[in-house]
């Protein structure tokens, strides 16, 4: 019965357009990659320890042959120790490194290789998002932002937690009351992607979705112009 009941839901959790793995910005690519990555590294662990396994529970099984048999003391093996010792220790460097240089970039912590980069300050609140752009002007549930021009998120918030996500567009970020986040995203395609809030904070939590729009950059002038 319980799994029959779960079907309704998982129905309409598929009919939900925020999807992951479809990057439409450098940003989101570059996440997307990391995704591939940490799961081709775990994929090939999985299948050298299955493989092991398997080898060692069919060479090494009972058989009437062997049931009385005791097995040689072995005091160890230097050169097998050093493999399972460096081999993950290379896995983790080929995996922290991307990580630490992509976040790194992302999350604009030095200064900006665009000059012509747009800022767009975000302010998240109990139960919308507040989006102001270097003119002054503010909008709320839709975020527009030009095609191939690099984009400065601001994030802050006016009162408990929330996290800022579009994911085509990158990965979730933590918007904390009192501190600014930042994120770097460069829009590679014309479009509306869905965004929200990826943390529960409070009983209109499922409010806090907007529409992101990215156009044309004259257009977006033209747009921001009318404002």
């Amino acid at each position: 019965m319980k799994k029959l009941a779960m079907i309704p839901i998982l129905l309409i959790l598929s009919g939900c357009n925020l999807r992951v793995l479809d990057p439409k910005s450098q940003t989101a690519s570059d996440q997307a990659f990391l995704i591939y990555l940490s799961f081709g590294i775990m994929m090939f662990v999985v299948l050298v320890v299955a493989l092991l396994f398997i080898t060692f529970t069919v060479k090494y099984r009972e058989t009437e042959k062997n049931r009385h048999d005791i097995p040689k003391h072995e005091e160890g093996n230097r050169t097998l120790e050093i493999i399972w010792t460096v081999f993950p220790i290379i896995l983790l460097i080929g995996l922290a490194v991307p990580t630490v240089m992509i976040t790194y970039d992302v999350s604009y912590i030095g200064a900006s290789s665009d000059d012509n980069a747009l800022h767009v300050n975000v302010t998240g609140e109990q139960f919308r998002w507040t989006f102001e752009y270097e003119n002054g002007e503010k909008t709320h549930k839709t975020l527009v932002l030009p095609k191939d021009r690099e984009v400065i998120f601001h994030l802050t918030s006016k009162d408990v937690i929330h996290s800022f996500w579009v994911p085509k567009l990158a990965g979730k970020i933590d918007v904390l009351p009192g501190e600014e986040t930042r994120l770097k995203v460069t829009p590679e395609e014309t479009g509306t992607y869905q965004g929200k809030c990826a943390e529960y904070c409070g009983t209109l939590h499922a409010d806090m979705r907007f529409e992101t729009k990215v156009i044309k950059q004259a257009e977006f002038q033209t747009w921001l112009s009318k404002k």
